[in-house]
Formats: C-alpha cells, structure tokens, sequence
C-alpha cells in the first residue's frame, strides 16, 4: 500500500510553531495548491491543505519559511478525529511532511536573486533528521550545454 503525497504551493500564513509536552517541536501551515483548471468565470482556484511537521523540521519550518514563500511538501496523507466541546466528532485531514523543500529564497520576492533552492527533511521514529543546502555555484546551471562532449566511459554506467 502507498500514502504519498507531493504539493507545490504557496504558505498562506507563517508556520505556527509549538511543543508537546514531552519537548517535541510541532509546526502547522497551510498551502495554497492552485488548481489545474479554471471555474466557469474562468477564474483559478486553489485548495488550501493543512501541512504538519515534526521535530528539527518543523523547527526549520518555523525559522525559514514565511507567509507567500513557495514551498514543496512531501509527505503521507493523514486523517484524525476528536471529539469537540459539543461532544461532535470532529474529522481532520492534513498531510504529515517528512520533507520540505524551500523553492525561493527569502529575498526572491522582494526582487533579489532567485532560484535558491534548499531541502529540509525530518524523518520519522527512528530515522535520523538531516539538512540539504545544495552547494553555491555562482548561479551556474550545471546542466547548461556548453558544447562539450560528455566523457564517459563503459565503467562509469551502473548498467
């Protein structure tokens, strides 16, 4: 079975972030996911989904993402229950992020240098947390074809 779940969208408010009473880092935010197709007044429209992480980074959510700030989220898809002060059961469905990546830097929409991108991932029970920076290269493309040949040879290919 598979629960998998990748978003591409904008923060519409700043992570809230807060701590279990055991001491876990907890941090809620919502995405704003356009939607592929235009309503009837030809007007786009976009779902807002309840983002969850946990630990280092929901710590790392709440210090370097902002309300606007483009975001991929990839996680499982959750749904939970409770039961409110009414007594009603109450049903809530969010997805719980394993890894965020940050698709701007902080600068990029205030007319700064774009197309920073940084990874955040936070495990689950067990596995270790870690931080992805990709290394600064100028804001060299390392893909862009300078029309050089590729050498490789038949040793180099996994197959």
């Amino acid at each position: 079975m598979l629960n998998r779940i990748i978003l591409i969208g904008r923060l519409t408010r700043d992570p809230e972030l807060r701590y279990t009473p055991a001491g876990v880092a907890v941090t809620q935010f919502t995405l704003a996911v356009d939607r592929p197709f235009s309503n009837q007044q030809n007007e786009r429209e976009a779902d807002f989904i309840n983002i969850v992480t946990w630990r280092q980074l929901a710590e790392t959510c709440a210090n370097y993402l902002r309300k606007g700030r483009l975001a991929a989220v990839e996680g499982r898809l959750q749904i939970r229950s409770y039961d409110n002060n009414e007594g009603r059961k109450v049903y809530v469905t969010e997805v719980v992020a394993d890894n965020v990546r940050f698709l701007e830097s902080a600068n990029s929409r205030e007319g700064g240098g774009g197309g920073n991108r940084e990874e955040y991932s936070g495990g689950g029970s067990g596995s270790g947390n870690r931080y992805e920076k990709p290394r600064d290269n100028g804001n060299k493309d390392p893909f862009s074809d300078d029309g050089k040949p590729i050498d490789i040879s038949d040793d180099d290919l996994p197959f």
